[in-house]
């Protein structure tokens, strides 16, 4: 019985890899000048895969956040390059330098905080929430409530 659950599961694993291989590719998506929607519970209109990802990155940060009250090394489960790339509701705004700016900054601040010592850990989260709040008060105040939290 315990040999085939394990070929079961070293199976799925296997078809996992292979699905999440194949999905990877490296022709470039087409532009488009509409959104991509998802349809989510928050906006029954749907959101875009930027929104969505900002969703992400603040569960993400609130992970951070516990893991550096806690004493603990803060270590991100999520890919934040992909505010770079992913599409936004507002193409625009995301095309635009200022939130190139802001985008690297937070970026670089991540990284410098991935690397941290727990002793200058919680001074770069602080730095990387207002990394957030600059940009989302430049392009998009909506969200700035929420930031606020991870203080």
């Amino acid at each position: 019985m315990q040999r085939s659950a394990f070929r079961f599961i070293a199976s799925a694993s296997l078809l996992a890899i292979a699905l999440y291989a194949l999905s990877c590719s490296s022709e470039a998506a087409p532009e488009t000048t509409e959104p991509k929607l998802t349809a989510s519970s928050i906006n029954p209109n749907g959101d875009s895969e930027l929104a969505l990802l900002m969703r992400a990155m603040y569960d993400d940060a609130a992970q951070m956040k516990n893991a550096i009250e806690n004493g603990e090394q803060p270590v991100s489960q999520l890919d934040h390059e992909k505010i770079l790339t992913a599409s936004a509701t507002e193409p625009e705004k995301a095309a635009s330098d200022t939130y190139k700016v802001h985008a690297q900054s937070y970026l670089q601040t991540l990284k410098a905080l991935e690397k941290a010592d727990i002793a200058e850990a919680e001074v770069l989260f602080k730095d990387m929430v207002d990394s957030c709040m600059g940009c989302h008060t430049a392009l998009c105040p909506g969200p700035k409530m929420k930031i606020k939290h991870l203080y």
